[in-house]
């Protein structure tokens, strides 16, 4: 079973929840030689995170921004506030979402549900570009 791995680097969004789904796709065309597999996708920070969800309504990442803030509020009592307010909430909602997907390969495509995508969380104010390690397995 062959195996393939690509660093990317997503480009920096704003704070919040966005679709980038086609972004991992276009970066890795290596996807399409697989006829069934398995795709890891791991984020390499700890103030974001990767999740599977809405892939249509954009109100949906409004709406989730929206709860994640009420989960991890920036005014709590953290005892780690040296790299601003907006950190340790990260960390927490870095937490509860996650740094990894394993995804299905199926035909050369991620074997996703009609409304799914993959969202890259953004936590931080002021974000930067991140990376995202991408592991394909299967056979072609």
């Amino acid at each position: 079973m062959p195996w393939f791995q690509k660093t990317v680097k997503l480009s920096a969004r704003r704070r919040g929840c966005h679709l980038v789904t086609s972004d991992i796709v276009r970066e890795v065309p290596e996807l399409r030689n697989y006829r069934i597999g398995l795709a890891n996708i791991f984020l390499q920070h700890t103030s974001a995170s990767l999740t599977l969800n809405e892939n249509y309504d954009p109100d949906v990442r409004v709406d989730m921004e929206t709860a994640l803030n009420r989960l991890a509020p920036e005014d709590a009592e953290y005892t780690h506030i040296d790299e601003g307010p907006d950190d340790m909430p990260g960390h927490v909602k870095s937490s509860l979402l996650g740094a990894s997907l394993t995804i299905p390969i199926q035909d050369g495509k991620f074997a996703l549900g009609t409304w799914q995508g993959i969202w890259l969380c953004e936590h931080r104010n002021y974000a930067r570009s991140r990376t995202v390690v991408i592991t394909l397995q299967g056979d072609y």
